[in-house]
């Protein structure tokens, strides 16, 4: 007789089977930073299923949208480390090979069938999975594809199954899909939609391709965005140079790759270490000696010291408030559509990066969070009190876990409320109000333009 729960605890700490928000405590010391299980949750592996709580509420309230922001999933490094072999990877999609999903043959199979799907601009382009034996810069594995069939499929049972979000005969205008023009977001943008919707149609797929990795649209001219991340990007470098620790492992690699220093910190070693981390090959090694793990310790180390500052500062949370704000407006506008009855775009798909998650997280004020995993996912719900249809509240799901009343905009109501979720009322004062007090403005054009006191 098991007289303990055996309920699985998540990464974040928190039981599955409980319903009760556990709310940071704000006075105790920050943990000591264990850089080797940060990235092994960053990597995110596929390995045991993952509980959420995403399509939790009360049994008189419905579900009328969810609209989902996702970063990629595993890639192929972006930068190479100079005058060292490149991991060996194969980004060909083999259904008996680890990491492996059930629709992961079946997937490969429609997606060389993809003619008729309507997919915007240079889009239409790109390859709908990875195909390459050796993975070229910046390609999605196959661990990048699995982890988003799991998105979709976890979605799915919650939001399909479950809720009843999409009916079998649901049409293309019930779906908003949009990705940046990457082959790495496309593709995990059409795992998750393969293994989420009730039947993957071509025909019914508009995929619209969004040139701004901050999605910003037809709103992007913001002299003072440019200006908070110039100067966060200063506090950045400022930081490494003053790290000793670091300099001191910069100059040892650099020695062991044959290249001067600056050019070495230049390459961005910790992109190109993490892929081997993340796919348990051996770091690279030259005649000089090997890269180790206390190379890679002292370098992620350093990064999530500098995310840990970085939350603490303000010039990256205003630059965050800036950069998006066109995005957080055209979710505000949707889910106010839809809360007055309209049937269009009840499901929303954003496949985009770690640089679009990151400031979305830190605007909304959720400083508790990671910094974005592979394959990330940021859920808006939508949901309709039965008892008092007029009255719409929202639900925000990182990851799974319930972050709604660590927003900045919704802290407060935890405190008063008996109900598990937030007025929409709040997102929507939050998005086309107050986002702006702190820049002493009352619109986002008068924000962009207005030079700090």
């Amino acid at each position: 007789v098991h007289l303990i729960p055996v309920n699985p605890i998540r990464e974040d700490g928190l039981n599955p089977k409980s319903r009760k928000r556990i709310m940071p405590d704000l006075l105790t010391e920050p943990p000591a930073i264990d850089p080797v299980y940060e990235a092994h949750v960053y990597c995110n592996i596929p390995t045991v299923a993952e509980r959420s709580m995403e399509g939790h509420a009360p049994h008189y309230f419905k579900l009328v949208s969810v609209q989902v922001l996702i970063r990629h999933g595993d890639r192929y490094p972006l930068y190479a480390i100079p005058k060292t072999k490149r991991p060996d990877i194969d980004c060909m999609l083999l259904p008996g090979r680890k990491p492996s999903h059930p629709q992961l043959e079946a997937f490969i199979k429609h997606m060389a069938r993809g003619s008729a799907a309507q997919l915007d601009g240079s889009l239409s382009s790109l390859p709908r999975y990875p195909s390459h034996s050796v993975c070229e810069m910046g390609e999605l594995t196959q661990t990048g594809v699995v982890q988003h069939l799991r998105n979709g499929q976890l979605l799915r049972d919650v939001y399909i199954n479950k809720h009843k979000l999409l009916q079998s005969d649901w049409t293309a205008k019930q779906l908003y899909l949009e990705t940046t023009g990457k082959s790495r977001t496309l593709q995990s943008a059409l795992a998750l939609l393969y293994a989420f919707l009730p039947d993957f149609d071509w025909k019914k797929i508009n995929m619209r391709h969004q040139w701004s990795t901050i999605f910003c649209s037809g709103s992007c001219d913001c002299p003072m965005r440019n200006h908070y991340l110039e100067e966060e990007q200063r506090r950045q470098y400022s930081s490494r140079v003053k790290n000793n620790d670091l300099e001191k492992i910069y100059v040892d690699m650099a020695k062991i790759v044959g290249i001067p220093t600056r050019q070495l910190r230049a390459s961005n070693p910790i992109d190109s270490l993490l892929c081997y981390f993340c796919h348990n090959v051996s770091f690279p090694c030259t005649k000089m000696g090997c890269i180790g793990m206390e190379h890679f310790k002292v370098i992620k180390r350093h990064q999530l010291e500098d995310e840990r500052e970085r939350q603490e500062k303000k010039l990256y949370f205003l630059y965050a408030l800036l950069a998006t704000h066109p995005l957080l407006n055209q979710t505000v506008n949707r889910l106010q559509r839809i809360a007055e009855g309209k049937k269009e775009e009840i499901f929303v798909l954003y496949s985009a990066h770690d640089v679009t998650l990151s400031p979305v997280l830190s605007a909304l004020g959720i400083t508790e969070a990671r910094f974005p995993r592979f394959a990330a996912r940021l859920v808006f719900e939508l949901w309709q009190d039965g008892k008092k249809p007029k009255e719409h509240f929202i639900r925000i799901l990182y990851n799974g876990a319930d972050v709604t009343f660590q927003t900045s905009f919704c802290k407060d109501y935890y405190k008063r409320s008996s109900k598990p979720m937030c007025p929409l009322g709040k997102f929507v004062s939050f998005v086309k109000r107050d986002m702006f007090l702190i820049f002493n403005s009352t619109s986002y054009y008068d924000a962009c333009h207005r030079r700090p006191l």
